[in-house]
């Protein structure tokens, strides 16, 4: 009697109910369409100067990314980029504001790294021309 019992509960538990697809459907209704991104997240949140915070982003990363490779602490870092160990601290927390495009274009070449510009036309399935930053 309990195997027919156990095989019961296992069918009924296996098969959803009418209840249960019918919930699901309503949840379904009431989701939030996806919406598709641009790629740059402070674009998608509508942020001013999105371009800009986004090349700023990816600089800092390269710069953390070496840093890190390295093994050095902040306080090496800092003597080597010839700033003050805050600055090293505050673009390991990408806080990126206090710092122009152009000043971290500077930190990277002082740890061995090029950085190239590269200005080329737009495709035409762009409305406009965009700024990006690759590391190699």
């Amino acid at each position: 009697m309990k195997r027919d019992t156990a095989r019961r509960d296992m069918a009924t538990r296996a098969t959803p109910s009418r209840d249960t697809e019918s919930r699901n459907r309503k949840k379904s209704r009431n989701r939030p369409r996806v919406k598709a991104i641009s790629g740059n997240v402070f674009v998608d949140l509508g942020l001013p100067h999105a371009e800009e915070k986004q090349t700023k982003v990816r600089l800092v990363a390269a710069i953390n990314q070496i840093i890190a490779g390295r093994k050095l602490s902040q306080m090496a870092a800092a003597r080597r980029l010839r700033v003050n160990q805050p600055k090293i601290s505050a673009l390991s927390n990408y806080q990126v504001d206090g710092f122009s495009v152009e000043r971290l274009m500077n930190l990277l070449t002082a740890l061995d790294r090029d950085v190239d510009i590269v200005i080329r036309p737009k495709p035409r399935s762009r409305k406009v021309g965009r700024i990006a930053v690759r590391a190699a």
